[in-house]
């Protein structure tokens, strides 16, 4: 980090239910915050704190050197940069743009090209952590990204988040976040699964949220097994062999329990299904006489 980069100057632009909270933190930045937003009364308690507003995002890069954006989708965020009022309009040469909402890969290439043509940097820099997490500065940032725009970009990225991952160039940010979201929204699909059964079987589904959020905490969750450089098969005299190999049979066993109490409950449970057959391959310890059973 360069001592230009520690007070740069800072514009964010769309201050909705993840920008505002994020934005909000960048209030204490040094180096002063400009924002922009099409509601004038989501942007009055910024001014109120200290920021400078401004109408339109051409207008954020007139005093911004770093600049966030957390709008919609893939059509808002090439408007604001690309538009006739768009931030490539005016940003200088050397400027840093930061895409938080998760767009397409491939709308992120396209941007960092156009980007480039002008000499300004574009990073693809979605969150994880939710509006609670930006409110304490809590976030995940996965940056997609040079460098260089990643060392500019860590110092003020430190007043929202308190894990900056730089995941490679342009895109592998969003990339990221696909899978991290995959994982998030597959978890969400199964607790589903998992709430059908407990009703099914008289318990009390606040009850079991309360015990699976606790042990999700101290375990860490589906994040626990994520400790490998690769999806490969694990070799036998690996380390990690009989320490996958641990959960394998614990899986196996209690998927199996799990199945044959929704037989009992008529719950269907496909997703339970499905992981019985595919944990042990997918964990890298697959033994040929379940691929057999369950292939």
């Amino acid at each position: 980090m360069t001592t230009e980069s520690a007070s740069a100057p800072v514009g964010f632009i769309g201050l909705g239910n993840m920008g505002a909270p994020i934005a909000r933190r960048l209030l204490e930045w040094p180096g002063g915050l400009t924002v922009c937003d099409v509601r004038p009364e989501v942007i009055e308690p910024f001014v109120a704190a200290g920021a400078r507003a401004v109408a339109e995002p051409a207008q954020v890069a007139e005093h911004a050197r770093i600049i966030c954006v957390t709008v919609i989708d893939d059509a808002q965020v090439t408007e604001v940069l690309t538009g006739p009022s768009g931030i490539l309009r005016t940003a200088a040469p050397g400027t840093v743009v930061a895409v938080h909402s998760t767009i397409s890969d491939r709308t992120a290439e396209e941007l960092a090209a156009r980007c480039a043509e002008r000499q300004v940097e574009f990073v693809d820099a979605p969150v994880s952590g939710g509006a609670p997490g930006a409110t304490q500065g809590r976030l995940a940032v996965m940056v997609g990204g040079s460098a260089d725009a990643v060392d500019q970009i860590r110092a003020p990225f430190g007043c929202f988040a308190d894990l900056i991952v730089h995941a490679g160039p342009v895109g592998a940010g969003t990339r990221m976040k696909l899978a991290r979201n995959l994982l998030h929204f597959i978890s969400f699909t199964a607790t589903t699964e998992a709430q059908r059964l407990a009703e099914a079987a008289g318990i009390s589904l606040t009850a079991l949220g309360k015990v699976v959020r606790h042990s999700d905490a101290v375990t860490g969750g589906p994040g626990a097994i994520m400790l490998r450089d690769t999806t490969a098969p694990i070799e036998p005299d690996d380390f990690w062999f009989p320490v996958l190999g641990h959960v394998r049979d614990l899986g196996e066993k209690d998927l199996s329990l799990a199945l044959e109490l929704g037989d009992r409950l008529d719950v269907d449970l496909p997703l339970a299904q499905l992981a019985l057959a595919r944990l042990a391959e997918g964990l890298g310890v697959a033994h040929p006489v379940l691929d057999k059973e369950t292939s």
